[in-house]
């Protein structure tokens, strides 16, 4: 996937990148037909929220228009996570793709790992006590997770970095790569 061209105007590099990311995304999603294309402009309610989920989970950078369809997504809760992760999976559904596997997949790796595979999340959740319980110190793991591996490895992925800095047994942890 190329990246996407770097702005000449006053918004911010960062900010421009994630609309070039945007646009790579809708591209990935109407690439296979005009009538496609066409109908993403026309997507209203719950299936235009869905599209934009996709896009906006796909890339490390959400600019300010991706508030309302990650409200949306992460408002999904259920009292038991295998029903919370089965109402994400149909709204993402909400958003056509046609007969495109790498979307299908796209969508299976976004629900495993969208909230989960950020630096503050791999933080938080890869804390291990390697000397024991009981001695009080902990360490965060280096080995990421399959599912985060797969989230932000995936073809539609883009500028969905971490990297791990320092040594486990010496203040080691998760970085977002900018």
């Amino acid at each position: 996937m190329m990246a996407p061209p770097r702005s000449t105007s006053t918004t911010s590099g960062s900010q421009a990148r994630a609309m070039g990311t945007l646009a790579l995304v809708v591209g990935a999603l109407v690439a296979a037909s005009p009538a496609r294309a066409q109908a993403f402009d026309t997507f209203t309610g719950d299936t235009k929220l869905a599209c934009e989920a996709v896009m906006c989970l796909s890339s490390g950078t959400r600019p300010s228009e991706c508030t309302p369809s990650l409200k949306r997504y992460f408002s999904i809760s259920h009292r038991k996570w295998k029903d919370t992760i089965k109402g994400r999976r149909n709204f993402l559904k909400l958003c056509p793709t046609g007969d495109d596997s790498q979307m299908d997949s796209r969508r299976e790796t976004i629900l495993a790992g969208a909230d989960k595979c950020d630096a503050a999340s791999l933080n938080a959740t890869l804390v291990t006590y390697p000397y024991g319980y009981d001695d009080g110190r902990v360490a965060i793991d280096n080995r990421m997770p399959d599912y985060c591996s797969a989230y932000i490895n995936h073809d539609y992925s883009y500028n969905l970095q971490v990297q791990y800095v320092g040594d486990p047994l010496d203040g080691g942890h998760w970085e977002d790569v900018r």
